[in-house]
């Protein structure tokens, strides 16, 4: 006799028992609560909301968060971007266990100190696909596969008009919110390069800052040197002194040594090049700033920028054209997504697997992180840019165009010109 095996649905998960009485189905939740930054909720507020299971109430959450919550034998995850968020399903002699944290070498960690050391593999750790809600029916072995449900679904290439400005203004609204959760006496620091995306963050912190009539001596912009030396530091030099800011930059210069790859790929355990390349750079300024300023806490970066706009050269990745770029829903963020045969259970894809390329090095020095690019309201705007309209599915029409877009806004919000270099 030949069955047939279907992907199971949220109904199903729900309706599942638990293979033999009296069974133990632990949760065990390593991950720290006080990274999440919401805005509209207290925690306690969104972990209700993430416990009822409505995806439509999940996207209410304003914020970075990374959330599970349990009801009866079934356990509900959901996250936004910048904040990773793994699992794995324990065997024990009672039942089964779901031990979530933020990275894969806790999830070690905790097996090795409980005796279930033997059961680790990095392959059987699961990353929350961000913008999804993830549920788990803990009914013994064989263990369900998870049911992922979408809760954040903006609309694509929209005729919408003043997008760059709307972009910039909800990038100054979020700025604004998260610096409404600063203490007014802590410094803030931008992760400064005078690209595009650090630029944009400066320029909008800086207005945000400056319209509140908030202390402007608190605000700095760093930027990395290796050696003396780094074409980010003469760029960033250059865009500031256009403004007549430059005396908000500090350059940190940082010994070649620190730069080291192996260590990139143990604290943001990836693998993608680019990324591992990207978190080495991140860890040394992190490192850099941490030495000269051991109270500092607060960090803000463009993470996300170039994801949001689609600008990464389409022709030096083999697996992509421009059609899939511009008629995926948010490609560079998400991957394949959650039904596509490429999409990796150990790793999800995008930039929800790469959000450790900034998450881990700053919190390895003890930073508080905040990437407001990778923000759904800011998503969203970014989505809605009919880029096919734009572009006419031309690469070098949609290379030209973040520079415009986010220049246009920032002079549309804070009446500056944002100077723009070439991308290098």
């Amino acid at each position: 006799m030949y069955y047939s095996y279907m992907q199971r649905t949220r109904e199903d998960l729900v309706n599942l028992k638990p293979h033999y009485p009296d069974m133990i189905n632990e949760v065990i939740d390593l991950t720290d609560q006080s990274r999440n930054m919401i805005f509209n909720y207290s925690l306690e507020e969104a972990t209700e909301i993430v416990a009822g299971g409505n995806p439509e109430k999940i996207a209410t959450i304003d914020g970075h968060f990374a959330i599970m919550a349990r009801k009866g034998h079934i356990i509900r995850m959901a996250r936004s971007l910048q904040l990773p968020m793994r699992y794995f399903i324990v065997k024990k002699v009672a039942g089964p266990a779901l031990l979530i944290a933020e990275r894969i070498d806790q999830i070690r960690g905790w097996l090795e100190e409980n005796g279930f050391g033997n059961q680790f593999h990095p392959s059987y750790t699961r990353m929350v696909p961000a913008h999804h809600l993830t549920e788990i029916a803990l009914v013994g072995c064989p263990d369900p596969n998870p049911v992922s449900t979408r809760f954040f679904n903006p609309p694509r290439n929209a005729p919408t008009e003043n997008f760059a400005e709307r972009y910039i203004d909800e990038l100054v609204i979020s700025v604004s919110k998260w610096l409404d959760h600063i203490p007014e006496h802590e410094p803030i620091g931008v992760l400064f390069s005078g690209g595009i995306d650090s630029g944009a963050v400066f320029l909008a912190t800086h207005h945000t800052m400056k319209s509140r009539g908030m202390n402007l001596a608190r605000l700095k912009a760093f930027t990395l040197t290796i050696d003396g030396e780094g074409e980010d530091a003469k760029q960033a030099h250059d865009f500031l002194s256009q403004l007549d800011l430059e005396l908000f930059h500090e350059v940190i210069d940082t010994p070649g040594s620190w730069v080291n790859l192996q260590d990139a790929v143990k604290t943001i355990e990836d693998y993608k090049p680019l990324d591992i390349q990207a978190g080495a750079m991140t860890l040394a300024l992190c490192k850099g700033i941490r030495e000269q300023y051991p109270d500092f806490t607060y960090l803000i970066d463009g993470d996300g920028g170039d994801e949001n706009m689609k600008d990464y050269p389409i022709e030096e990745n083999p697996e992509l054209t421009i059609k899939s770029v511009l008629s995926n829903q948010m490609l560079y963020q998400e991957g394949w997504g959650v039904d596509a045969i490429k999409h990796s259970l150990t790793f999800s894809g995008g930039l929800s697997r790469a959000c450790t390329r900034g998450y881990a090095p700053m919190n390895r020095y003890n930073f508080r992180g905040f990437s407001p690019f990778m923000l759904p309201n800011v998503i969203e705007v970014a989505e809605g840019i009919p880029f096919i309209e734009l572009t006419g599915w031309d690469h070098e029409k949609l290379y030209e165009l973040k520079g415009k877009v986010v220049q246009e806004g920032i002079e549309a919000v804070t009446g500056l010109h944002m100077p723009i270099f070439e991308k290098r």
